[in-house]
C-alpha cells in the first residue's frame, strides 16, 4: 500500500490546478484520473469556458498556462433583454486590460498536467477508483480497480457532479433541475468579433456567444429540452443558419466547426463540503447556472483557497481548517446561485409586469457607472 498526505481523485481543471498549487508545499500528493489528457489536437473542443482574469493570474503562476492554451480575451460584454433592456461591461471603462478569457476545456488540462510533470513532485496515476476505507481516526485509503491501495490524511474531490467519492462518503446534495439544456457547438463567423461577448435573454431561453480566437466563435444556448433536442437534431449547415438569426446575424454568416452537443443544467450543493480527512471540490459540491461562466471559476477559487489553507503543512485532514475553509467559501458560492439562477427564474416569466420590470433594471444598471462597474469587479476574481 502505498501512502500521501493528500490525494486528489479527478484531474480535470480544478483537480489539476490544486495539484499544481500543492506542488511546491510540504505535502506529498498523488493525483488519481482514469483519463489524463493526450496531446493537443487541432480540432476544436466543443467545450469552452470562460476564465476570470484573477484566475488566470493564479493559473499562469503556476506555470498551468502555456502557449498552448488557445485563448482569446474578452473586452466587452453585450447583454440584451428580451424587452429592450441593454447592459454593457466594457474593461477600459472598469479600467482593465479585459473581462475574462475564453479557452477551451482539453487545452487547458494538459497544460496544466505539463505543469505538474515539471513539478516532478505530484505523483499522478491512470487508474479507475474501485472503493474506500474510511477510517475514523485517519487516513482513509482509496482501492484502485489495479489492485493497488493508496492511504492518505485527506482525500479530495475533484470528480465532477456526479462525484463518486461523494457519494462513497454517504453524503447528499440538494438539487434544482432548471428543466433547460445547455446546447454547446463552435462557430466560424463571417465578420470579427473584436473580443466581444454577447448574450441575449430570449423567450425561448438564454443565447451567449463568447469570442475564440480568429474568426470564430462559441455557443452555449440554455433552453428547454425540447428546444434543445430541435437545436442538436438541425444539420451543421441549419444550425447554423438557426444560431445567427437568433444572433441577429451580429457577426455576419456562421458555419459550424463542431457539432451541437447538450447537457442538462441542474443547481446542486453538497450537504456538507468537508468531513474529517475529506474535502468536495468544485462540481463535486456546487453547480450553478451557466449564464454568468462562473461555474469553472468558482471551482478554480475553491483550490486556490484550499491551497493557501494547506501550504503552512500539518495535518491536511484536520476537521477544524477544513471547517473554515469551507466557511469562506460558502458566501461567494451562494451568492452565485442566488444569482444565476434568480436571473433564470426572472427571464422566465413572462407575463407583462415582470418583463417590463426586468428590462427596465437592465437599462437603470447599465446606465449608472457605479452599479456597473461593481458587477464587472465582482467577475474578474
Amino acid at each position: 500500500m502505498k501512502s500521501c498526505d493528500i490525494l486528489i481523485l479527478g484531474g480535470g481543471l480544478n483537480g489539476a490546478a490544486l495539484a499544481c498549487a500543492l506542488a511546491a508545499g510540504p505535502h506529498s500528493v498523488v493525483l488519481v484520473e482514469p483519463h489524463p489528457p493526450g496531446p493537443a489536437e487541432d480540432a476544436w473542443d466543443p467545450r469552452i469556458y470562460a476564465y476570470s482574469p484573477g484566475n488566470v493570474d493564479w493559473i499562469k503562476s503556476l506555470g498551468g498556462w502555456d502557449d498552448q492554451v488557445r485563448a482569446e480575451a474578452v473586452r466587452q460584454m453585450r447583454v440584451w433583454g428580451d424587452a429592450g433592456g441593454r447592459l454593457t461591461f466594457d474593461a477600459l471603462d472598469a479600467g482593465l486590460s479585459e473581462l475574462a478569457w475564453i479557452a477551451e476545456n482539453n487545452r487547458l488540462q494538459a497544460s496544466l498536467w505539463r505543469a505538474i510533470g515539471r513539478a516532478g513532485n505530484v505523483t499522478t496515476l491512470a487508474a479507475r477508483a474501485e472503493a474506500v476505507t474510511w477510517n475514523a481516526n485517519g487516513p482513509h485509503t482509496l482501492h484502485l480497480a489495479d489492485g493497488r491501495a493508496i492511504s492518505a490524511r485527506l482525500l479530495v474531490a475533484a470528480d465532477g457532479a456526479h462525484s463518486w467519492l461523494r457519494t462513497q462518503a454517504g453524503i447528499g446534495f440538494k438539487a434544482e433541475d432548471y428543466r433547460h439544456v445547455g446546447v454547446v457547438a463552435n462557430f466560424a463567423t463571417e465578420k470579427p468579433h473584436r473580443g466581444i461577448a454577447f448574450q441575449w435573454f430570449r423567450p425561448d431561453g438564454v443565447l451567449a456567444w463568447l469570442p475564440l480566437p480568429g474568426r470564430r466563435m462559441s455557443m452555449v444556448w440554455s433552453t428547454p429540452p425540447e428546444h434543445a433536442a430541435q437545436l442538436q437534431a438541425l444539420a451543421p449547415e441549419d444550425l447554423a443558419a438557426r444560431v445567427a438569426e437568433a444572433g441577429l446575424h451580429t457577426l455576419g454568416a456562421l458555419a459550424c466547426i463542431t457539432p451541437a452537443a447538450g447537457f442538462p443544467l441542474v443547481r446542486r450543493r453538497a450537504d456538507t463540503w468537508v468531513r474529517p480527512g475529506l474535502v468536495l471540490l468544485g462540481d463535486a459540491a456546487h453547480t450553478v447556472h451557466p449564464l454568468a461562466g462562473q461555474g469553472v471559476n468558482l471551482g478554480f477559487r475553491d483550490s486556490r483557497l484550499l491551497a493557501e489553507v494547506l501550504k503552512n503543512g500539518g495535518d491536511p485532514g484536520e476537521i477544524g481548517r477544513l471547517t473554515a475553509y469551507a466557511a469562506r467559501r460558502l458566501e461567494d458560492v451562494a451568492s452565485m446561485q442566488f444569482t444565476t439562477g434568480g436571473l433564470k427564474k426572472l427571464f422566465a416569466r413572462d407575463d407583462g409586469l415582470t418583463r417590463t420590470a426586468r428590462n427596465w433594471g437592465m437599462r437603470l444598471a447599465g446606465g449608472f457607472d457605479p452599479v456597473n462597474q461593481a458587477l464587472t469587479r465582482h467577475a474578474i476574481l
